[in-house]
C-alpha cells in the first residue's frame, strides 16, 4: 500500500466527521473497515491503523501522548490510547491506556478502567474502574473490587504478574490469576484490593477483595478477603526437585476456577450487557464493542485451555477439552434500553444482584467440575 492510498483513506475518514489532526502523519492500512472508525473520533499524529476488526467510537482518542498503533483493536466511546501498540485488545467506554502502552492479544478494559506509562498487558482483564500504576507488566490476570473511579482495586507501579514457571519439561504458563472475580466482581459493590509496588505476584493465585499486599515483596500464596499481607523472603538453597503430584492438583484447581469465572463472564455479556441494548441504529457502536469484548473472551478461554491441556499433557493426563460452553439465560429483569450500564448495575436492587450472582456461581461451579473431573 502506497503513502497515496493512505492519503485517500485518512482524506475519506475527514470527509466522514473524524477529526485527523496533521492528516499527512495518519496511516491508514487497506485492511481497516473505515465505517467502524466513527465520526466524532480523534486520531492524532502518529496514529497507525491496521486490521478489519480495529473499531474507533465517537469521543475515543488515538496517540494524544504520542505515536499509537492500532493492529485489530477496538475503542469505545471516549476511551482512549496515549501512545503505543495496542494489538488485538477491547477497551470499553471510558477505558484509557497511558502512554508507551504495549497490549496485547486478551485484554479487555472494562468502563474506567485504566493504566499509567509503560504498561505491558495480555489475556488479561480489568472490570470496571481497575487502575493499574506504571512499569508493569500483567499478563493472565482478572481485576476487579471498587465501587467507582474514587473507590477501586489498583495495582502499585513496579509490578509484575509472574506467569510462567519452570515445572516440567518446557516449563508451563498455567498461571492465571484472580484478584477478585467475576461472580461478584461484576456487580460493582465489592471492596477494592491494593497489591503495593514494586513487587510481584507468582501464578496461579487468588487475592481475595478488601485485602492489601505491602509494597516491596513477592506474593507466593493465596489471600483470603480483608488480609493486609507482607511475606519478607526467605534464603533457600537447595538442590532443584520437581514439585509433587499436589502441585499439579492445586494448579489444576486454579485454572478450573479462572476458567469458570471467565465463563461467567460470558454469560454476562452475552445475556446483560448485550441483552440490555435497545433495538435500532443508536447502539450499534455499543453493540459492535460487546459483540468484541465476547469475541475476546472466546480467545482467553482458548488460550487458558491450551495452556492448561499443555500442563497436564506434560505430567501423563491427555485430557479431552471439558464442557466450557455452560450457559444460561439471566434471571432477572434486564430493563432494555434503560439507564447505561454502570448506573444500572449501582441500582440493582438487593435480591436482583443476589440472584444474579447465584446464577453467575452455578455457570462458575458447572465449569469448575468439569475441568478438575480430569484428573
Amino acid at each position: 500500500m502506497t503513502a497515496s492510498d493512505s492519503a485517500r483513506r485518512v482524506a475519506e475518514l475527514v470527509e466522514r466527521g473524524v477529526q485527523v489532526v496533521a492528516p499527512e502523519q495518519v496511516f491508514v492500512g487497506a485492511d481497516v473497515d473505515l465505517t467502524r472508525i466513527t465520526a466524532g473520533a480523534t486520531l492524532h499524529p502518529g496514529t497507525r491503523l491496521h486490521g478489519a476488526r480495529t473499531f474507533v467510537a465517537a469521543g475515543a482518542h488515538v496517540g494524544k501522548e504520542g505515536p499509537a498503533t492500532l493492529d485489530n483493536a477496538v475503542l469505545g466511546k471516549n476511551a482512549s490510547v496515549a501512545s503505543g501498540y495496542v494489538r488485538g485488545a477491547v477497551l470499553l467506554d471510558d477505558a484509557q491506556l497511558g502512554f508507551a502502552a504495549h497490549v496485547r492479544e486478551g485484554t479487555l478494559l472494562e468502563e474506567q478502567a485504566s493504566t499509567g506509562h509503560a504498561v505491558g498487558l495480555k489475556q488479561s482483564i480489568l472490570l470496571s474502574f481497575a487502575t493499574l500504576g506504571s512499569l508493569i507488566n500483567f499478563c493472565d490476570a482478572l481485576i476487579a473490587g471498587g465501587t467507582s473511579r474514587r473507590d477501586h482495586s489498583e495495582i502499585g507501579s513496579g509490578f509484575i504478574h509472574f506467569n510462567f514457571t519452570p515445572w516440567g519439561e518446557h516449563g508451563d504458563k498455567a498461571t492465571p490469576s484472580l484478584i477478585g472475580d467475576v461472580v461478584d466482581g461484576v456487580f460493582l459493590d465489592q471492596p477494592r484490593i491494593f497489591l503495593g509496588g514494586n513487587s510481584g505476584l507468582i501464578g496461579p493465585r487468588r487475592v481475595g477483595y478488601g485485602s492489601i499486599t505491602a509494597a516491596g515483596q513477592v506474593v507466593r500464596r493465596d489471600i483470603g478477603p480483608g488480609i493486609l499481607v507482607f511475606d519478607p523472603g526467605r534464603a533457600l538453597d537447595t538442590p532443584v526437585r520437581q514439585p509433587s503430584a499436589s502441585h499439579t492438583q492445586r494448579v489444576l484447581g486454579a485454572n478450573a476456577a479462572y476458567l469458570g469465572e471467565l465463563v461467567a463472564l460470558r454469560a454476562w455479556y452475552r445475556h446483560v450487557r448485550l441483552g440490555r441494548l435497545p433495538d435500532g441504529p443508536e447502539a450499534s457502536g455499543r453493540r459492535v464493542v460487546l459483540e468484541e469484548a465476547v469475541a475476546t473472551l472466546e480467545g482467553c478461554l482458548d488460550e487458558r485451555w491450551a495452556r492448561l491441556a499443555a500442563f497436564l499433557r506434560e505430567r501423563g493426563i491427555a485430557a479431552p477439552r471439558p464442557d466450557l460452553a455452560v450457559d444460561a439465560p439471566c434471571p432477572i429483569p434486564l430493563d432494555a434500553g434503560g439507564p447505561e450500564h454502570l448506573i444500572w448495575v449501582a441500582s440493582l436492587p438487593r435480591d436482583r444482584r443476589d440472584a444474579a450472582a447465584a446464577w453467575l456461581g452455578q455457570i462458575a461451579q458447572a465449569v469448575v467440575a468439569s475441568v478438575t473431573a480430569l484428573a
